[in-house]
């Protein structure tokens, strides 16, 4: 197989979207458990059969929406809308991927392998129907990123704090808002059957909605979050908080909420003032200032939890 090939098909397997089951280390990061390497690597695993879950249903999404995606100026150039890959192709990558990523997860336990199951059946049920039904759309892409982070409960046994499921619900909801948004801004509502029946007006009630909510949930969850007990203390640590020992005590995660807060803000604002909200994946890893807050976030939320 040449180059060319192997190209083609990242392409429809849409390798860079796979950046979305990062949401799966979520259990494994609050926890206090990302460095226990056994953890790390069932937490793995269950991200790589999510990966191959995740490419079967954007495969069938792009089978189904071939004519809509031949009208786009940008999904014009996805491989099956391009003819590159036949619709008969790719309709047998969509079975082999299926039964590769069930089998896997089956391997792994039974939990696993019922939460792929039911992730390939909401994608299936929303690529032919759900994403042709305003508002049930977008609820069903964030209902998609809850058993991701599922996932990670099962692969791990820890479970996560009910306020930080509702960041990642509402989160997640913003987020697909934000998708249709542009869509309709930028392309009008040819390419997308559900858009024919969104205002942007309600989309922008739906954004600043979700919007504020997860900012809501997320501050909740930072007031309440304790440190996790099996995080182990290391000698800098223990020094730390001898020196100033009521550290541990006061609520220091509270300390990302502007960093979270900004991001949302700059998401938006790469909305409303680029329209590139359509392609989120472009924008988490191409804006040098989200992606400097994503980072600043990461690593003061990791130092809290497992070096302070």
């Amino acid at each position: 197989m040449n180059m060319k090939k192997i190209w083609i098909y990242l392409r429809v397997f849409r390798v860079n979207q796979w950046i979305k089951n990062f949401v799966l280390f979520t259990a494994i990061i609050f926890s206090g458990k990302l460095f226990d390497i056994e953890l790390f690597g069932r937490s793995f695993y269950a991200f790589l059969v999510f990966c191959f879950l995740s490419s079967t249903s954007y495969v069938l999404n792009d089978i189904i929406d071939y004519p809509f995606d031949k009208k786009h100026p940008v999904k014009k150039n996805r491989p099956i809308a391009a003819g590159e890959i036949t619709v008969a192709q790719a309709t047998f990558i969509v079975f082999i991927l299926s039964i590769v990523s069930l089998i896997a997860a089956l391997l792994f336990s039974y939990s696993l392998f019922f939460l792929s199951l039911v992730f390939l059946v909401l994608h299936f049920f929303y690529s032919l129907y759900l994403k042709k039904k305003p508002v049930f759309d977008v609820f069903a892409i964030s209902f998609s990123f809850m058993i991701r982070t599922f996932a990670g409960e099962v692969a791990t046994g820890f479970h996560i704090p009910i306020w930080l499921l509702l960041t990642i619900f509402f989160g997640s909801l913003f987020m697909a808002s934000v998708k249709r948004h542009a869509e309709l801004t930028l392309r009008g509502s040819d390419t997308r059957e559900s858009l024919f029946r969104y205002k942007e007006h309600f989309l922008d009630f739906l954004t600043y909605t979700f919007a504020t909510s997860t900012i809501i949930a997320y501050s909740t969850y930072t007031y309440y979050m304790e440190k996790p007990p099996e995080t182990t203390q290391s000698s800098f640590s223990r020094t730390f908080h001898q020196i100033f020992p009521g550290f541990e005590g006061r609520r220091w995660l509270m300390i990302t909420i502007p960093l979270v807060v900004y991001g949302i803000a700059r998401y938006a604002q790469l909305l409303y003032e680029r329209a590139e909200g359509e392609r989120p994946e472009k924008i988490i890893t191409t804006d040098i200032p989200l992606i400097t807050t994503l980072f600043l976030w990461g690593v003061t939320t990791i130092a809290l939890i497992y070096i302070f």
